[in-house]
């Protein structure tokens, strides 16, 4: 480790080129991720205590917005981006399903079947199926796991191996190993009720669909916060889930629309020649993210980081996912002092240098060991932010523009600690952050939580990294003035371009 020191000027400008955008804007065409109306939700991170000592547990809600019966397809992935488990909720118009996924791993109840079944008497809003194939397979959704299943999915979760029998392959290398059950979700808008994980190639050719119908949120209880001992533990705190929208919305599963994304969310399981079928908004790699550390007594900042996968779905390539490295991770005091890691992540060996954050992860802001992803904090400051740049460097897995997947002529191979290769391709990993801020303070057990600040969106390029002299900021950068403005310190100027609108 070592600090430097910057000019804060140079945070102002950017290396990036502008990010591109889709080829129209109907329906709220956007790359940027907001809360609306979206086609899959992301539950970045759950925690479920299976031994029932803490009742640390994870909720969500999902709301269908709109008149017509929509199909969520709910899919638990490990810690390691591996998917275990996957079920169906019928919502009828206007509906809302509640989760507690301490109910679905220790009880093994999905939900109240009324709540889950195409049975379920519609309000008198509901409109009929619309954009569904069919209600009748989802007439018999379980409300109950079958204990076999559920004791699976808890190994999984917990120590990483996965045999779920019946004929179906296992898999020891699908997580890491904890107490408590770990992993994220993912909620995608259907048109049946199958049990197809979004792995299958055929998931995106018979199942996926593409309207903006779905919001949702999600609660942990009774956290138990990552570094920080129990004097800081806090009761809940809750989020909204990440909206993905698919642009351009609407028309039915299978069908390959023209999009103006250069790559979707689940980018690296569509099947070729096909690689957009999916059209959801692929999520961003750059953060600004804000921290307290105040120590034991104090206010301290945990971070909840979801990452994109470099695997190709099979068994034996899930040992690269706790490997992923990242671009870098700078942190600056309240005085603008830096902080960073001296290793390079895409040095050729890779060497350990704490380089590395596994698909989904709860740490804590304070440095306190070598194995920690942050640099650490020198001084008397007790707060600052962090630049985040996430890209894990790419994989022969994502298909950059190329609709065929063919790899991109400018990707390069280098090695991975356990022996594998993965590549440093041309566009950046997909990647979003949670902060959570919170301390007992004078008695009361405080808490705030909020998504990190992206500093780019999905389409935007990959950010050059600090070390090759090269600003770090946001994507685009480009200050625009009024016509005939120009604004300069003596030397330089500042300001370009105009804020004129072109004609349409």
């Amino acid at each position: 480790m070592k600090t430097l020191r910057l000019l804060v000027a140079s945070l102002l400008l950017c290396g990036t080129a502008l990010a591109s955008s889709p080829s129209s804007i109907n329906n709220d065409d956007s790359c940027d991720i907001k809360v609306g109306p979206a086609a899959t939700l992301l539950l970045p991170y759950f925690q479920v205590d299976v031994a029932g000592t803490t009742g640390q547990t994870t909720l969500f809600t999902i709301t269908n917005v709109t008149r017509y019966p929509q199909i969520a397809h709910v899919t638990l992935w490990t810690d390691w981006a591996y998917p275990v488990l996957t079920f169906n909720l019928f919502l009828t118009g206007y509906d809302v399903q509640a989760i507690n996924l301490a109910d679905v791993l220790i009880r093994g109840t999905v939900a109240p079947p009324g709540g889950t079944t195409s049975n379920t008497a519609p309000g008198v809003l509901s409109a009929a199926a619309g954009n569904l194939r069919s209600t009748l397979d989802c007439a018999n959704n379980p409300a109950v796991l079958p204990t076999s299943v559920r004791n699976a999915v808890l190994s999984a979760l917990t120590i990483g191996v996965f045999n779920p029998g019946g004929g179906a392959p296992a898999c020891s290398t699908v997580g890491s190993l904890h107490a408590n059950a770990i992993g994220y979700a993912t909620i995608d808008v259907v048109a049946n009720c199958t049990n197809r994980m979004p792995s299958d190639p055929a998931y995106y050719t018979t199942d996926l669909l593409f309207d903006n119908v779905l919001v949702g949120d999600y609660q942990q209880i009774g956290s138990s916060p990552a570094g920080a001992g129990t004097s800081n533990a806090f009761d809940a705190a809750g989020n909204p889930m990440v909206h993905i929208r698919a642009m351009p919305e609407g028309g039915g599963a299978g069908v390959a629309i023209p999009t103006g994304l250069s790559y979707t969310f689940y980018d690296r399981f569509t099947p070729s020649p096909t690689r957009t079928i999916d059209r959801r908004q692929p999520l961003p790699s750059t953060f600004a993210v804000r921290f307290i550390q105040r120590g034991a007594s104090g206010f301290a900042t945990n971070l909840t980081i979801w990452r994109e996968g470099i695997d190709t779905g099979k068994c034996s390539t899930y040992l690269n996912n706790p490997y992923m490295s990242f671009a870098e991770i700078i942190r600056f005091d309240e005085h603008e002092n830096v902080f960073v890691h001296v290793c390079s992540p895409y040095q050729e060996p890779q060497e350990p240098c704490a380089q590395w954050l596994q698909p989904t992860s709860l740490t804590n802001s304070v440095a306190s060991s070598n194995a920690s992803p942050y640099p650490p904090l020198v001084g008397p400051d007790v707060g600052g932010w962090f630049y985040l740049n996430l890209n894990n460097g790419g994989s022969l897995t994502y298909s950059v523009t190329q609709a065929d997947g063919s790899v991109p002529t400018n990707a390069k191979t280098i090695l991975a600690p356990v022996g594998s290769t993965t590549t440093v391709g041309p566009r950046p990993s997909q990647n979003w952050v949670t902060v959570t801020l919170f301390g007992n303070l004078g008695g009361n057990r405080m808490t705030a939580e909020l998504d990190a600040a992206p500093l780019g969106n999905g389409c935007s390029p990959a950010a050059f990294l600090s070390g090759d002299n090269r600003p770090i900021g946001p994507a685009g950068g480009v200050f625009v003035c009024p016509p005939g403005t120009t604004l300069t310190d003596g030397t330089t100027t500042l300001c370009t371009g105009t804020n004129v609108n072109p004609k349409p």
